[in-house]
């Protein structure tokens, strides 16, 4: 009996060890996966490399068997300190990307190119409300996280949380997120996947855009989603 469960946990180890690999191995080239089983497993993990700037129609295959929802219901606090839940953007289309205040690089590039691409919709960008989310509820303040979206664009929302509350919603849409401490420093960066989803006016998930999407890619693709 004990021999069979170590049989059993040393391949259940194994198997961790295949997927993670395989995940690393499409960051290093994501475009020789595209539309392979590797991409969407890359996709559930939250590898933020791997998916191309097409869209996917929900729910996400999952190579394992079944398929992956991304998205759904959550409750997180605005710049104003109030409620705010996912019920409050219905009839609206969503544009989400998920970061920190922080963030040296990659957060300010993605909010910058979502904007961007916003303001080449020209009157169709009335329909889209973009989205920021933290992933470091521990220094995000509402305050903070208000003051921070305004120095990208005026109609970008931020919204921050308790743990739980961060941890629930990341959870939905399957984002990755992690303290890194830095050596003889007292303060951290998080790491993060780094994906920009849009969502449509029932909270469907519709299509993922990574950071290499280009604004005028982004933009070609929202026009065509929202002129639906």
């Amino acid at each position: 009996m004990h021999r069979l469960i170590r049989i059993a946990a040393l391949s259940g180890i194994g198997l961790i060890a295949i997927l993670w690999m395989a995940v690393w191995v499409i960051r290093g080239n994501p475009q020789a996966f595209a539309g392979t089983p590797l991409e969407a497993l890359a996709m559930v993990v939250g590898n933020s490399n791997a998916p191309s700037n097409r869209t996917s129609a929900p729910p996400v295959a999952n190579p394992l068997g079944g398929s992956v929802h991304l998205g759904g219901a959550f409750t997180l606090v605005g710049s104003d300190g109030q409620t705010v839940t996912d019920q409050n953007f219905r009839g609206k289309w969503m544009l989400v990307y998920f970061g920190y205040t922080y963030c040296p690089d990659v957060c300010p590039t993605e909010l910058q190119t979502m904007s961007a691409a916003i303001n080449k919709l020209g009157p169709l960008a009335a329909k889209i409300v973009p989205i920021f989310i933290s992933v470091d509820p521990e220094r995000d303040t509402p305050e903070a996280i208000g003051a921070y979206v305004k120095l990208f664009d005026p109609r970008l929302i931020g919204l921050t949380g308790s743990t739980k509350q961060i941890a629930d919603v990341t959870r939905a849409y399957r984002v990755y997120y992690a303290k890194v401490i830095q050596k003889g420093l007292s303060s951290y960066l998080m790491d993060h996947s780094s994906l920009v989803y849009l969502m449509d006016p029932a909270g469907r998930f519709v299509a993922l855009y990574n950071p290499q999407t280009d604004v005028d890619d982004m933009a070609t693709e929202l026009r065509n989603h929202l002129s639906q």
